[in-house]
């Protein structure tokens, strides 16, 4: 096969069937250092990295997503469509919008609601929600409660948004949608594997909060959020 416009893998074999995506390059490589061994390189077009390598001895890699729902919309669709991955999780960062998602907790997303036309314009789905792939939740809910780490279990809400000039209007969002915190992917990750017949799961780890106003490092952002990344890792096959 020849390489996509933006993952340079020559073989379908150099990515696992299972991938984690976060959205940080420099956390992929992050989670590739720490935990993979028998690593190997697939990508690094546009510095957006991507390994392979076994974690307990089963299969798994993982890739960077970037920022924002046009971005992970390319590279989900390429890794489904293309190279044969049957799960995508992402792994990533969110603003919580209530103070019962604290700094460093994880949160599931069972679905994602979106204001965003990514998915009418993709195929002309119409619905403003569409849920993670229940197997894989369930697979995750597993794992988490066999590390114990405790995790949320709750709707998000993908936003095409980082600077909202209503800054106040993440209230309204939480209190009509019911969503508890903002991310910038899940929606467009969601839809791809919904139209590709694939599977795709979100784990996010509270960066910051809007209503109380906390929040962490970039670094911290990079290196800290491991409980997350442990509960995605036992994925591997």
């Amino acid at each position: 096969m020849k390489p996509t416009p933006h993952i340079e893998a020559k073989n379908k074999d150099e990515i696992a069937k299972t991938v984690l995506m976060p959205g940080d390059p420099l956390r992929a490589k992050f989670i590739a250092d720490t935990f993979l061994e028998d690593v190997k390189q697939f990508n690094s077009v546009r510095n957006v990295l991507g390994y392979t390598g076994t974690y307990k001895g089963r299969r798994i890699s993982v890739m960077a997503s970037g920022m924002g729902m046009p971005s992970i919309g390319i590279y989900s669709y390429e890794l489904y469509k293309f190279y044969d991955v049957e799960n995508i999780i992402r792994i990533g960062s969110c603003g919580g919008y209530t103070p019962k998602v604290e700094l460093y907790d994880v949160i599931l997303a069972k679905d994602v609601w979106s204001e965003s036309s990514y998915a009418k314009v993709q195929n002309g789905y119409e619905s403003d929600v569409i849920e993670g792939t229940p197997e894989l939740n369930q697979r995750l809910i597993k794992y988490a409660n066999e590390l114990e780490i405790p995790m949320h279990i709750e709707r998000i809400h993908s936003s095409d948004v980082f600077y909202r000039e209503n800054f106040e209007e993440y209230k309204e969002i939480y209190e009509k949608h019911g969503c508890v915190a903002v991310e910038m992917e899940a929606f467009a990750l969601f839809h791809n594997a919904r139209v590709l017949g694939k599977n795709a799961a979100c784990l996010l780890t509270v960066s910051d909060n809007l209503t109380t106003q906390e929040a962490t490092t970039s670094e911290e952002r990079q290196n800290a959020f491991t409980n997350m990344m442990k509960i995605a890792l036992e994925m591997a096959e």
